[in-house]
């Protein structure tokens, strides 16, 4: 490793050993003094996010972590209207963009600037799967066979919440969507929960949910949507208008450490990696390996979401600095 490069990791190293200090320090002097950390989160992340935030109240007993489940659509109306929020997990880019003044004129025409950009980034990725009812009755196998005889009612989310998006993209990828609404077979849900109990209810023959959402009601997937939809990204950030940045913000990198990860990837969820976080993982571990388990949390590269997801320029440019570097060594 040449001195430059030694320096940069020594710099941020020592930032880093400072930093963990400063938190260590406030979360000591707020002991004694419980905070309500108020999160609105996608309604397919209700037994995720209440499993870790009964285990982030043994790691901070200072914060009472309360949790608001609906549909995106329904959250960021609240959350537009004034609702008490600090934190909001989205199903999709699309509701956190209508509030993050940031996303641009196309994506929020109101100019809304209710979503702290510097805290915002991906967390999840989650999977659209075709589920039936216990013993699946109608013998579906496929997406194709929402298009025959066989299925003669179907349930989706409603246009307006991102489960449903992904579910008409699917259906219009087939080109079956219109046929389906002509015959008058698809009943609709106000969010993926309520579409996972007329699923298991089996007062339909089927329906589209998260693959999460059927693993969590032990339901069996007959199909999982293989690029006929969007990706289904779960985009998280602090509401610019929380005064308790602080305990958000702790919230936050807990979200990525260790064991939350365990418990989004038990559920089914993936996590979202930042790339360039990653990237610069091998000479802050080389000259600070105690700390190489941060590299996977938020705390080190939540600074670098934006350069991850917007500024590939940025990226590209680095990276050819260093592919530079190493042809000279």
């Amino acid at each position: 490793m040449n001195k430059s490069r030694l320096t940069t990791a020594a710099v941020l190293g020592l930032g880093f050993l400072a930093l963990f200090g400063l938190v260590g320090a406030k979360s000591q002097d707020a002991a004694g003094k419980q905070v309500e950390l108020s999160v609105f989160a996608a309604a397919s992340m209700t037994e995720t996010l209440t499993q870790i935030g009964q285990q982030y109240s043994q790691v901070r007993p200072d914060v009472a972590i309360v949790f608001t489940f609906d549909s995106s659509g329904a959250l960021k109306t609240q959350i537009q209207e004034g609702a008490d929020c600090d934190i909001f997990i989205s199903a999709a880019q699309k509701q956190m963009d209508q509030l993050d003044l940031s996303a641009g004129a196309k994506k929020n025409p109101q100019g809304l600037d209710l979503i702290d950009r510097d805290s915002r980034f991906n967390l999840v990725e989650n999977k659209v799967v075709l589920a039936v009812p216990e013993g699946n009755p109608a013998d579906i196998r496929c997406y194709e066979d929402l298009g025959t005889e066989k299925v003669k009612t179907v349930c989706i989310g409603n246009e307006d919440v991102p489960v449903g998006v992904y579910s008409e993209e699917i259906l219009r990828d087939l080109g079956i969507f219109d046929s389906l609404k002509a015959r008058g077979i698809i009943t609709y849900g106000s969010n993926v929960k309520e579409v996972t109990t007329q699923i298991k209810e089996a007062s339909v023959d089927c329906g589209i949910i998260y693959g999460t959402d059927a693993r969590a009601a032990g339901l069996l997937i007959v199909d999982t949507a293989k690029g006929q939809c969007s990706p289904v990204v779960y985009p998280a950030a602090m509401v610019t208008r929380s005064r308790k940045k602080e305990e958000a913000q702790a919230f936050l990198d807990y979200l990525v450490g260790g064991e939350a990860r365990a418990v989004f990837e038990a559920a089914g969820f993936s996590m979202v990696e930042c790339t360039l976080g990653i990237s610069l993982a091998p000479a802050f571990v080389a000259d600070f390996p105690s700390y190489a388990h941060k590299f996977n949390q938020r705390t080190f590269h939540v600074r670098l979401i934006n350069l991850c997801t917007s500024d590939k320029k940025i990226i590209s440019q680095n990276q050819a600095q260093r592919d530079s570097e190493s042809t000279l060594e």
